[in-house]
């Protein structure tokens, strides 16, 4: 493994601190904000975001992609209100490190096929599809707070979770 156990957790909890940083900096009045009317608003990205890792990690686990759990919940992340929404984004600190608790790195070297397009290791579909995922979409909602004016915003926002020091 290029990772360890304990540096997979880290990066996937890493993943929800620059995420709530982020979400932090959403003015409230444009949680309705969408670039295009069929791409998710931005609070629909952030409740989507509320469950993508963890069911992801979850499929991993298994080695099978669960439509049913995924589609509960879904719909359990469709009907949090924003301030649920960023606590069940919070929760997945400890979510990631319960969930990958029990898994060895011979589980983490085994191969896996959840979407039935090619077997991959564990680890590896956990980095590529879980973590690159959060990555991937954390841009998307930095690029939607850009769209809505703050730009303010910076990479030390998008890629460290921080804010820039005052230029002074």
């Amino acid at each position: 493994m290029v990772l360890t156990k304990a540096e997979l957790i880290a990066s996937l909890q890493n993943e929800v601190r620059i995420l709530l940083h982020l979400a932090g900096k959403i003015d409230s009045a444009k949680l309705d904000y969408r670039p295009t009317p069929k791409q998710r608003s931005t609070f629909e990205l952030l409740k989507y975001l509320s469950m993508m890792g963890p069911a992801l990690v979850r499929a991993a686990k298994t080695g099978a992609f669960d439509e049913a759990a995924w589609t509960a919940e879904e719909k359990s992340a469709a009907a949090r209100s924003f301030d649920e929404t960023l606590k069940a984004i919070a929760n997945q600190s400890d979510a990631y490190a319960s969930l990958l608790a029990d898994v060895s790195d011979a589980d983490l070297r085994a191969e896996v096929d959840p979407f039935g397009m090619g077997k991959t290791s564990r680890g590896a579909f956990i980095v590529n599809v879980v973590l690159c995922g959060c990555a991937a979409y954390r841009t998307q909602l930095f690029l939607y707070l850009k769209a809505c004016g703050r730009e303010e915003l910076s990479t030390m926002n998008l890629w460290g979770g921080v804010d820039a020091p005052a230029e002074g």
